[in-house]
C-alpha cells in the first residue's frame, strides 16, 4: 500500500519525526528502491531465524560448553525480548508515522499499534547480541543485518528512527541481561547433556 502526499510544511518539532522527514524524502526519491527495502522489512526476520540456525551449527562444531549455552539461549533471549516489549509499547503509546505524519509516504502502514519499541528491531537487537556471544563474527554480521532491517523499517514508515533504535537497545539489554542471570545453568545444562544420547545435537566433537 501506496499513500502519497505533500509533506507537511512545518514538522511538529519532535525529534522523532524531524529525523523521519528526511528519511521519508529519500524514500520518495528512490523508487528503484522502495521493492527491495519493502521486502527487507517485511521478510528480513527470515534472515535472522537462519542466522540463529547458523550459530547452532558454529557453536556445535566449536566443542565449547559457554558457546553451546549461547546458542541455546540466543532463540530463547529473542522471544522473552519480543515477549517483554510488546506491554513496553503498549505503555509508551508512541502513534506511527501514519497517525502522526499526514502526508508521509507510507509503503507498509503497518499494524494499529504502538510503534515503539519496533518489535522487529527488538527481535533483531536480542539475536545480534546472542550470537555475539557465540562468535563475534557471526554476531558482527548480524548487527549489519539488524541495521539494515532496521533502516528499511523506516524507510517504508512502518516507524519511527527512535522506534527502531529503541528496539534494537532493549532486545540487546534483555538478551544480554538473561544471559548473566541463566549462563551458568546453561552450561551446566549443556555437559549434562552431552552425557546422553542427545549430545550429537549440541557438539560435533567426539566424546
Amino acid at each position: 500500500m501506496v499513500r502519497r502526499g505533500s509533506m507537511p510544511e512545518r514538522a511538529v518539532m519532535d525529534p522523532n519525526v524531524s529525523v523521519f522527514l528526511p528519511i521519508n524524502a529519500f524514500a520518495r526519491d528512490t523508487p528503484w528502491l522502495q521493492g527491495p527495502m519493502l521486502d527487507i522489512a517485511q521478510y528480513g526476520v527470515v534472515v535472522f531465524v537462519v542466522l540463529l540456525g547458523v550459530g547452532w551449527w558454529v557453536a556445535r562444531r566449536s566443542g565449547e560448553a559457554a558457546r553451546q549455552a549461547a546458542a541455546l539461549w540466543a532463540p530463547i533471549g529473542t522471544l522473552l525480548a519480543v515477549a517483554l516489549n510488546q506491554p513496553l509499547a503498549a505503555m509508551i503509546g508512541e502513534p506511527r508515522p501514519v497517525v502522526a505524519v499526514p502526508g508521509a509516504l507510507i509503503l507498509l502502514p503497518g499494524a494499529g499499534d504502538p510503534g515503539m519499541p519496533s518489535d522487529h528491531a527488538t527481535m533483531a537487537g536480542a539475536v545480534t547480541i546472542g550470537l555475539f556471544l557465540v562468535s563475534r563474527r557471526l554476531g558482527a554480521a548480524t548487527a549489519a543485518a539488524a541495521l539494515l532491517l532496521a533502516f528499511s523499517r523506516v524507510y517504508v514508515g512502518a516507524h519511527f528512527p527512535f522506534d527502531v533504535l529503541v528496539g534494537l537497545l532493549t532486545g540487546a539489554a534483555i538478551s544480554l541481561l538473561g544471559w548473566l542471570v541463566v549462563r551458568t545453568w546453561l552450561v551446566r545444562l549443556v555437559r549434562a547433556v552431552e552425557r546422553t544420547r542427545l549430545r550429537p545435537l549440541l557438539t560435533a566433537q567426539r566424546a
